[in-house]
């Protein structure tokens, strides 16, 4: 990519070579670049320079980003004393069986990862990995 600092300079030298009888392609081959790009540079609606916006993902915030109160109720659902010791692939059908719609199954994952809440959920200990005695033969 070039800059628009950088297209001022070039394009007269391009135009230059081409004055002096050098092809287009010739004289883009030279600087590495492609001929088409010099004609696109050269139509009149890019002459004003770099039309290109740039990354609006890093910008702007998506529109469909929970608040803080959307958050915050979110998270006193699924730990209500009715989803306390359930993950939210449980918790989010039967929330569709009552009509009730919160918040996406991997919204429910995100937001108890951030609030430190992705951990076992029911009240007795979690299992512990077993594995075989050796036995010494």
């Amino acid at each position: 990519m070039t800059t628009c600092k950088q297209r001022q300079i070039l394009l007269p030298l391009i135009r230059q070579c081409c004055d002096s009888g050098a092809r287009l392609q010739k004289a883009c081959a030279l600087i590495g670049l492609d001929a088409r790009t010099v004609q696109r540079w050269r139509r009149p609606e890019n002459q004003e320079g770099d039309l290109r916006v740039g990354d609006k993902r890093r910008i702007t915030v998506p529109p469909n980003k929970f608040s803080e109160a959307e958050r915050q109720a979110a998270l006193e659902v699924v730990n209500s004393d009715e989803f306390k010791d359930l993950p939210p692939s449980q918790i989010v059908p039967r929330l569709a069986d009552q009509g009730l719609y919160v918040a996406s199954e991997s919204t429910l994952y995100r937001l108890l990862r951030e609030a430190g809440q992705l951990t076992h959920r029911r009240l007795e200990r979690v299992a512990q990995k077993r594995s075989k005695p050796v036995t010494g033969n």
